[in-house]
């Protein structure tokens, strides 16, 4: 004869052999705030500038106090700097760094998109953006003032030339990182070149050309002193070269403070418009 069971030993049954659910670990970052490390990294670093200076372990003429850095930036707010207002400078190196983002972009993305989809574009391109792109600006520099002169046509050149590399092979690196399923797939439905490369290719670019164009960017900030070198009135790297000139840490620190902070600001903008255009990278 079969045992009946009960009920209640069914119900107990049911309840050790249910499956136990298991938490996974992170891996990497996955999503986690590091703005509290940052921040407080930065007043670590604020706090060991002003024990330094305070307690002068570093001559005033290398490393001035932050109070002397404060109180210099609020001169130069006020009585402007070498003949010009702060904000004369700063619209200057704005004016060239957007002319050259936007030259190095409009230039760039089609060249690499062009160079990750046809081998006679990147057989002929690659030599020669792999030939430069190593060279530091000041390397060519002589060659721009030579061929171009020393106005604004040279500077915006050498920030362009500095950016598009970046530009181009973030593209092209983006075209070539496309897995061949989305293709063949939009291609057994029916899909053409244009349509094929409007819905597949180039949003699955756009992740690395953001960040080609946010590396891009960074670049031209960080050549920018170089840029105006050129025999330029104006602008921030005119203001840090004219400054070191006469012994002026102060203003070279006020110099260095506000491209940092623009170039913070520039990239900080960037991640957003990535987060907005591109909110499914790093989730597949």
């Amino acid at each position: 004869m079969t045992d009946l069971t009960r009920p209640g030993d069914r119900a107990a049954d049911a309840t050790t052999t249910r499956p136990r659910l298991v938490r996974l670990h992170p891996f990497g970052l996955d999503g986690a705030r590091t703005g509290p490390i940052s921040l407080a990294t930065a007043v670590v670093l604020l706090a060991a500038w002003f024990l330094v200076t305070q307690y002068r372990l570093v001559p005033p003429l290398f490393l001035p106090t932050p109070q002397e850095v404060a109180t210099q930036f609020l001169a130069v707010v006020e009585d402007g700097y070498a003949g010009a207002t702060l904000w004369e400078h700063v619209s200057a190196s704005l004016f060239r760094i957007f002319s050259a983002a936007v030259l190095a972009a409009s230039l760039g993305i089609p060249l690499g998109l062009a160079m990750g989809l046809n081998r006679w574009a990147k057989g002929v391109f690659d030599t020669p953006i792999e030939f430069y792109w190593p060279l530091p600006p000041l390397a060519y520099l002589p060659l721009m003032i030579i061929w171009l002169g020393i106005g604004e046509v040279s500077k915006i050149v050498l920030l362009t030339l500095a950016m598009f590399a970046p530009v181009c092979l973030s593209a092209q690196a983006g075209v070539r990182s496309l897995p061949i399923e989305r293709v063949n797939a939009a291609l057994s439905l029916g899909a053409g070149r244009w349509q094929l490369f409007r819905t597949i290719v180039l949003p699955s670019a756009l992740p690395e050309i953001l960040t080609g164009l946010r590396i891009g960017i960074g670049v031209g900030w960080s050549t920018l002193v170089a840029a105006e070198l050129i025999a330029a009135t104006r602008g921030i790297g005119f203001m840090i070269i004219s400054a070191s000139h006469f012994l002026a840490t102060d203003v070279v620190f006020v110099g260095i403070g506000i491209i940092a902070a623009f170039a913070f600001a520039f990239s900080y903008g960037m991640r957003l418009l990535e987060s907005w255009l591109v909110p499914w990278k790093g989730k597949s």
